[in-house]
């Protein structure tokens, strides 16, 4: 493989991404370019009204699609949480989540898609839970709303006149109850107490617990997705944070979305795989020891600089690569999760970013790590990218080490993220 990673004497910087083979280029007088967002005075919030900012937030749990599953502090249990299934709607508006686990109301790929292409039928659970749903009053009346709204955005008029048959919120209940596109929602908007919006609460302000459980929870949710539709042949999950990163809600949630296909970039990776058993290694934390762009590490993960993505980023690997991301132990888990949420700190909240996770799906047997790409989305790709399929890239990945790390060593002092987080020298 060619150097990824080449300076050109007027201090062009062209990078190609070892996994993908996308290009990216970085130049003179870009590379310090702002991160943040335009900065505005912030915007006082009532804290009495802290808990109903947007359809994700605790108060309004009734806006959003059916729970399927939350999970709730308990100090009875040994790891301090306990998740809980089968909630009437009565129930979860009773009592809030500090996570939930919802359907995606407008699908990537819908119920009729898996049926009709793949024969594929909701399972036991999943019927049975839609049963006892419908079975209250509230839940009956939340289905058939929610049913109205799917119905019209199909419609060319946009609307829906008169009232639905029970056929019509049947039809619509089996795809609400049997998704393969999952939202899991953390239960704040703000900072508890905060007064202003600038106080948004993002992966970065979670505390090390929360993020691990956060983490932990969407890789069961990952897990269970593959075991309950044989069909998926990959699990993306992602995390899309404000609204210039395609954000629909200002509200940390992750999304799980079960496609039928590996995806261009998996499938040239794992042919390149078979002939490079140690690709990632060798050209994830070797390579970027060898370029100084060595962020941070745990016991069994590494973060680093990404090279070669359309905007600035830093890479999570755990060092594990010979199971699928539910096979990992808690100690696995936790050190991924708390340099994930490092990486996360240090960036700061007001940084618009996708969160990418890859991973080693079932049918794939190769030394393959569940890994985590922070994507700042602090540029807008315009026609020349579009037109050479070159990207430019404003922060230099030199710029984006020296930010991150001095950042992670004033978080690391503070106690701010987990205490097995070290920050590169």
């Amino acid at each position: 493989m060619l150097d990824p990673l080449t300076t050109l004497p007027d201090g062009t910087i062209k990078q190609v991404n070892p996994f993908t083979g996308t290009k990216v280029w970085t130049l003179p007088g870009r590379g310090r370019r702002p991160i943040d967002r335009v900065a505005r005075p912030p915007l006082p919030i009532d804290p009495a009204d802290a808990d109903r900012i947007c359809a994700f937030c605790p108060e309004r749990v009734l806006e959003t699609t059916p729970e399927i599953a939350r999970l709730v502090r308990d100090e009875a249990s040994a790891d301090g949480w306990r998740e809980v299934r089968g909630l009437t709607a009565e129930q979860v508006a009773a009592s809030p989540a500090d996570f939930r686990l919802v359907p995606n109301l407008f699908e990537i790929l819908s119920f009729d898609y898996w049926h009709l292409t793949h024969g594929w039928e909701p399972t036991a659970e999943m019927t049975a839970r839609r049963e006892t749903y419908l079975s209250t009053p509230v839940g009956r009346e939340h289905v058939e709303r929610l049913a109205r709204i799917r119905i019209a955005a199909r419609s060319a008029e946009g609307t829906v006149d008169g009232p639905l048959t029970d056929a019509e919120v049947e039809r619509e209940a089996t795809g609400l109850f049997a998704g393969n596109h999952l939202l899991v929602v953390a239960r704040r908007h703000f900072e508890e107490g905060a007064r202003d919006d600038s106080r948004l609460r993002g992966s970065g302000r979670l505390t090390p617990e929360e993020h691990r459980t956060y983490v932990d929870f969407s890789i069961g949710t990952m897990r269970d997705v593959y075991r309950d539709n044989e069909h998926a042949r990959y699990v993306s999950v992602f995390q899309n944070w404000l609204q210039p990163a395609g954000a629909s809600f200002d509200h940390l949630h992750k999304q799980v979305v079960a496609i039928d296909e590996l995806g261009a970039d998996l499938e040239r990776e794992v042919e390149h795989l078979a002939q490079e058993p140690d690709l990632y290694e060798r050209w994830g934390q070797r390579y970027a020891a060898e370029r100084g762009l060595l962020v941070a590490r745990t016991p069994s993960a590494v973060a680093f600089v990404g090279i070669g993505h359309r905007f600035p980023s830093l890479e999570v690997h755990s060092l594990v690569t010979d199971r699928c991301p539910w096979e990992l132990t808690s100690d696995e888990v936790r050190d991924f999760a708390d340099l994930l949420h490092a990486c996360h700190a240090a960036t700061g909240v007001e940084v618009p970013s996708n969160e990418e996770w890859h991973h080693r799906p079932p049918s794939v047997d190769l030394p393959m790590p569940l890994r985590a790409v922070l994507k700042w989305r602090i540029s807008t790709l315009a026609g020349f990218e579009g037109g050479t399929k070159i990207y430019v890239n404003t922060v230099s990945p030199w710029s984006v080490h020296e930010r991150v790390v001095g950042r992670l060593r004033g978080l690391v002092e503070a106690g701010a993220v987990s205490a097995t987080v070290r920050p590169a020298d």
